[in-house]
């Protein structure tokens, strides 16, 4: 494994950090939102693969961890103020939207769609402010299928919205989070 300078481990370890927040937030996606209509068996098998992809991503942030330390000096800059601001906005969104959801007396499943709408629409804009354009494609998507659950809210078929806004959500997220934290483990090893 070739020496890496102090700042290229902090990229490095925010990336990974970055995954493992996302993973982490993946899994409760599935594990809160697998339930009927699916079936229980279903539903577990779920449950499980989701704690077995964030598991892994906790592994292979811990790998990354010990394998070098950051030089003296160095420091993290993902929290600039622009990413301060727009999870403050995102907590906003999220809160007050579910809110303003039950006012309008929506159905409890409306809000795992709101949920995965701004969770979206954050990775969406946390792109520029990372200068990572990879976190935009599972924000579309997130987004998109947060508007699906928000539509299909308002149909027959509004059992169904956990699983397209929640556990898909969340496979999108687990995905994501093992499939690049993979990738970094494998080129730092390269």
């Amino acid at each position: 494994m070739r020496a890496e300078s102090g700042a290229e481990f902090n990229d490095v370890m925010q990336r990974m950090t970055g995954l493992l927040v996302g993973a982490i937030f993946g899994a409760v996606f599935v594990v809160v939102n697998a339930h009927s209509p699916l079936n229980s068996v279903t539903a577990n098998v779920l449950r499980v693969a989701a704690c077995l992809a964030a598991a892994s991503v906790i592994a292979m942030w811990f790998l990354t961890a010990r394998k070098e330390k950051p030089s003296a000096g160095s420091r993290p800059n993902m929290y600039s103020r622009g990413y301060l601001i727009i999870v403050a906005a995102e907590a906003v969104l999220l809160f007050g939207g579910i809110r303003v959801l039950a006012a309008w007396e929506r159905p409890e499943q409306t809000n795992v769609a709101w949920v995965a709408f701004v969770v979206g629409v954050h990775f969406i804009a946390l792109a520029p402010v990372w200068k990572d354009w990879g976190i935009a494609a599972p924000g579309a998507i997130l987004t998109l299928l947060g508007v699906a659950g928000l539509v299909m809210a308002s149909t027959a078929v509004v059992a169904w919205v956990p699983l397209v806004s929640g556990v898909l959500s969340g496979v999108v997220l687990l995905m994501g989070a093992v499939t690049f934290g993979w990738r970094a483990m494998t080129a730092r090893t390269a």
